[in-house]
């Protein structure tokens, strides 16, 4: 594994799979009764987040201390940067301080690149983990989805995963279109044609996945798993569908779509990053179903960023947990 994880791409496929193997012994130590093992202690984690987060602030620092490792959250907000210091400036000074590691989030797409790019030029040996970067990536996310969906439907080869919604302003869609084909998913891409990204149509061809602007096909044409993405109002600046309701009538999993998808796949799964619009791209119904991988999906980002961290830290100097 590289120094840094700023893209799933970084991971080849003996690292990817590496990872996700990992992640399944750290899964155990959250049940245990004492959640801790020593394989970080002397290590110094910093979670730097200019966005604001619940589920992988939380999860990487808890992912640090159940390792022993030392973490400390900064946010943007919390920091200098909120009196003007320069992005460079900041981490330079933090890395200064003798840190092993950066889980950063920015909102600018290629931050956690540029933050790498001046380590590596300088010498700087902290690693750098992008936890989100604008609407670029999000490579642990795409980790911890096809973990869980491992976990619960068993090998990726030739399950069927379609990626519903606001395509163009996710960076979960973009880090997961690297990952769950490299493990053998079939994976179709369904948005109004307004959240498709400009050149989808080619990048679809090159990296091969579908598309469609039909969720209710898709869905009657038999899916494994639905992963559903927020809608990011705080991004859109233009007028991407007329109405909430129209946006829910034409790609919310509703509660007919949830029968609908019932009664075409049995045991077909629903996933969501997070956090979730309920009623507007997910019903209430959708998100506390059986099949629901919502709170798995909680879980397991512990485990894989347990795993990230181990890899990038530690994984020349023995066991895991």
């Amino acid at each position: 594994m590289t120094r840094h994880l700023l893209s799933v791409a970084d991971l080849d496929d003996d690292a990817l799979r590496s990872v996700l193997t990992t992640a399944t012994q750290m899964h155990e130590v959250q049940h245990r009764e004492v959640k801790k093992v020593p394989t970080l202690r002397g290590r110094t984690v910093i979670n730097l987040f200019f966005e604001d987060s619940t589920r992988t602030r939380s999860s990487f620092e808890i992912a640090g201390k159940w390792m022993s490792a030392d973490t400390i959250n900064i946010t943007g907000k919390g920091s200098s940067a909120s009196k003007g210091e320069s992005l460079r400036d900041t981490v330079r000074t933090i890395a200064a301080m003798g840190v092993d590691a950066i889980v950063m989030r920015h909102q600018a797409s290629g931050a956690a690149h540029q933050v790498a790019r001046w380590f590596d030029e300088s010498g700087v040996a902290t690693s750098v983990v992008n936890a989100g970067d604008g609407t670029h990536e999000h490579p642990t996310q795409a980790l911890l989805d096809a973990y869980t969906l491992e976990q619960r439907i068993g090998s990726l080869r030739g399950k069927r995963i379609a990626i519903v919604g606001d395509v163009t302003h996710s960076r979960v869609f973009r880090s997961n279109i690297l990952c769950l084909p490299r493990l053998g998913a079939e994976v179709t891409v369904v948005a109004p044609p307004t959240l498709m990204p400009s050149g989808i149509t080619s990048w679809a061809a090159a990296d091969g996945f579908a598309l469609s602007t039909d969720l209710d096909e898709v869905i009657d044409s038999g899916v494994d798993a639905l992963m559903m993405l927020r809608v990011q109002r705080e991004r859109m600046s233009g007028g991407y569908f007329p109405t909430a309701r129209e946006y829910t009538v034409g790609y919310g999993l509703t509660r007919d779509r949830l029968a609908a998808l019932t009664l075409a796949t049995p045991e077909a799964v629903i996933c969501h990053p997070g956090p979730m619009n309920r009623g507007l791209e997910i019903a209430a119904d959708a998100a506390d179903a059986a099949g629901s991988l919502v709170l798995e999906q909680v879980s397991a980002g512990v485990a894989v960023r347990m795993s990230v961290l181990y890899h990038l830290l530690a994984s020349d100097e023995g066991s895991a947990a």
